[in-house]
Parts: C-alpha cells; sequence; structure tokens
C-alpha cells in the first residue's frame, strides 16, 4: 500500500464514525462551518440556498450548520441579503432547506446571530436601528457609534434569541448554534475590549459570560431537552486578530462553565488554524481545552482542506504540521468531536465525498471566486 492510499483509507475510516450530540446522530464528523453568503433578498432564502445546503449534504457533510442567520430585533443585522430567522417567508424559507437537507442523508443547524456594534445606523435591513452592545463601544475601540443596552435591551435581544431556537425545533431543524465568536454582540460582552460595564453584565470574566449565559438558558428553556443547543466562540476578532478573552486555561474555565450549566451541549471553538497550541506547555488546540475543561463534545476549524499544503499532505507529498495525520492523530486521542470546513466546501460540494471515499486526486485548492457563487 502506497502512502497516499494508507493516509486516504485512515482517513476515510476516521472521519466516517458516527458521533452522538445530546441524542442527535450526526453520521460523520465532517462539519460545514457556517458562512456568510448574502443570496437570500429580503432575508429569504430561496431554491439556490436550499440546492446549495443539499448538495452538500448529499455529498457526505454530516452536520451543516447554516450561515448566519438574524434573530428577530431591529438591530441584530446589516444587510437586506442575509438571512433572518424570523418572518414567515423567512421562516418558511428555511423550513424548505431543512427538509432538503434531510432528504439528502444530512443533519442541519441553523447559526442564531446578533451582530451588535458591528452594525452601522443606516445599514439595512432596519436603517433607523441603533448599534448596540454592552457599553456602546466599537473593536477598534470607537465610543460614541452605538448605544450600550439596558435591561430591556438585554431582554429583547434574549427574548429574539429563545424565539427564534423555537422556531428552528418548530419547523424542522436538528439544534441551533448561537455565534457567539469574532466580535460580534454575545462575544462584545465577552471580551474587556468591548465590554466595560459597571453592572452584573461587566466585570470579571463570570460577570461578562452572564449575557451570553442567560440566553443560552432562555434557549435550553424554549426547546426540547433532546434538542442540541451549540454554542461558537473564538478568542481572535474581526478587527483584533491578538485578543483573548482568556490567557490561561483557568481563565477560559471560568468563562466556559457558566455556559456549559446554562446549557450548552457541543462547544464550536473558532481558529484560524486548528494546529495551533492555545497555551504554552501542551499542543492542545482551542477546541481540546474546551473539551478538556467542559467535558462537552466540541467542534473544531481552521483552514481544514484550504490550501495546496493540506492537499499536497493527504497526497503524501510531504508532512506540514497542518497535514492529515495532525488532524486525525487529534480526533484519534479525542481532543475534539468533529471537524468543520469551509472555503474547501465553498469551492467543491463533493468535498466531504471526496475524502470519504479516498478520491483525494480530485481534491481541488480553494479559488476566492468561489464566494461569489452558490455553486
Amino acid at each position: 500500500m502506497t502512502v497516499t492510499e494508507s493516509a486516504a483509507s485512515r482517513a476515510s475510516e476516521i472521519l466516517s464514525r458516527p458521533v452522538s450530540l445530546n441524542g442527535l446522530t450526526v453520521p460523520n464528523r465532517i462539519v460545514m462551518a457556517p458562512m456568510t453568503r448574502q443570496f437570500s433578498p429580503g432575508g429569504v432564502p430561496g431554491e439556490d440556498v436550499r440546492s446549495y445546503y443539499a448538495r452538500r449534504a448529499a455529498a457526505g457533510v454530516g452536520l451543516i450548520v447554516t450561515e448566519g442567520t438574524y434573530v428577530g430585533h431591529e438591530s441584530a443585522g446589516q444587510s437586506d441579503r442575509v438571512p433572518r430567522f424570523h418572518g414567515e417567508e423567512q421562516l418558511a424559507g428555511w423550513a424548505g432547506v431543512a427538509e432538503a437537507v434531510h432528504a439528502a442523508g444530512g443533519t442541519i443547524v441553523p447559526q442564531l446571530w446578533h451582530i451588535g456594534m458591528v452594525r452601522k445606523q443606516g445599514d439595512p435591513p432596519y436603517a433607523d436601528a441603533p448599534a448596540v452592545g454592552p457599553s456602546g463601544i466599537r473593536l477598534d475601540g470607537t465610543e460614541g457609534a452605538g448605544k450600550a443596552m439596558t435591561r430591556r435591551d438585554l431582554d429583547d435581544v434574549i427574548g429574539a434569541f429563545a424565539a427564534a431556537a423555537a422556531a428552528a425545533e418548530r419547523i424542522g431543524f436538528d439544534g441551533v448554534e448561537l455565534h457567539g465568536a469574532h466580535g460580534y454582540l454575545l462575544d462584545q460582552f465577552l471580551w474587556s475590549g468591548t465590554n466595560r460595564r459597571t453592572d452584573a453584565y461587566g466585570g470579571d470574566p463570570v460577570a461578562r459570560t452572564k449575557f451570553a449565559a442567560e440566553i443560552v438558558a432562555a434557549v435550553r428553556e424554549a426547546v426540547s431537552p433532546g434538542f442540541p443547543v451549540l454554542f461558537r466562540y473564538s478568542q481572535w476578532k474581526q478587527e483584533a486578530y491578538d485578543a483573548k478573552l482568556a490567557e490561561t486555561p483557568e481563565e477560559l474555565e471560568a468563562i466556559l462553565a457558566p455556559l456549559a450549566a446554562a446549557g450548552v451541549d457541543v462547544f464550536h471553538a473558532s481558529t484560524r488554524r486548528y494546529w495551533v497550541p492555545e497555551f504554552d506547555g501542551s499542543d492542545l488546540n482551542l477546541a481540546g481545552w474546551t473539551k478538556k475543561l467542559t467535558g462537552r463534545p466540541t467542534i473544531t476549524v481552521g483552514s481544514v482542506g484550504l490550501d495546496g499544503d493540506f492537499i499536497r499532505a493527504f497526497m503524501g507529498e510531504g508532512a506540514p504540521v497542518q497535514g492529515i495525520d495532525n488532524l486525525l492523530d487529534r480526533l484519534e486521542r479525542d481532543e475534539f468531536d468533529l471537524v468543520a470546513v469551509g472555503r474547501a466546501l465553498l469551492q467543491d460540494p463533493e468535498w466531504a465525498a471526496k475524502i470519504l471515499a479516498n478520491r483525494l486526486d480530485e481534491l481541488k485548492p480553494y479559488d476566492v471566486a468561489a464566494l461569489k457563487t452558490l455553486s
């Protein structure tokens, strides 16, 4: 057996193993990562969006996490082409997406999203709505560009997430993911750089987690006990790649423990490079530390299948640190449970099928042109 065949066989065997997430059986370890596409005019996912997700499920993606979709709060978004998870027409569109993915043999959860201070007043879909956040501070530190949230604002957003989660279960989704990463609203509360509140929602890491934990608890209450709740988080932010929620495992545990206690079933730990150790003294990545500290299943993500180096590693042409053996070794030792793939799945709807069927010679490098279509 050649090196290529050996690597291919191992990848197929390990990645094809099913996994249970709070009673939901995902048929393999491959997850489609959430990626904003802006192909839903009026916030309504149409037939093209339905086919886009169904193609990837039919090709073997075990779990699809949809693009971020705005919850029902006027300040949640900044585009009229990003889908919404509220409104009769919008939810009917999403019901069709879930049905199509299930017919293709996959499982699917919507990512529920509020962008907070990333929004600028005047942005659609609700031009008069202000940007809101924990302290009215943007990621770059700009003050006075938005509104610090009142108690009523907090309650309204908590209610919007809970309503969206209930709707997701009602129309046939398999769970929900809450977007708490990359400098959006929930992450703005978690990060000291944007959260300067002096009430119960600001201060130390545990206090900064309070708002997100209340959203998790409200979502957990709004859905069935066996309906999985995923939570995506990151250290880095869109405009602050070196930002940290936690400098040590102890600080990370202080943030994650309240979220787990509130009802998170699965953590989706977003990194830019999955192979980079999170803290000194250990080669565990962020997903690995998250699983170790919480005991919850985790999803890793970050440049999986993205570039030529990764593909050459599959083909046995060298062994860069981000190669397939590194990923599979981590799965084998249960560092994390699932692997999310982003742009490689934009490039090629058949990416998972090629990996699972050892068709590695057909893998294609990512081309930025893939962002322009719903192929």
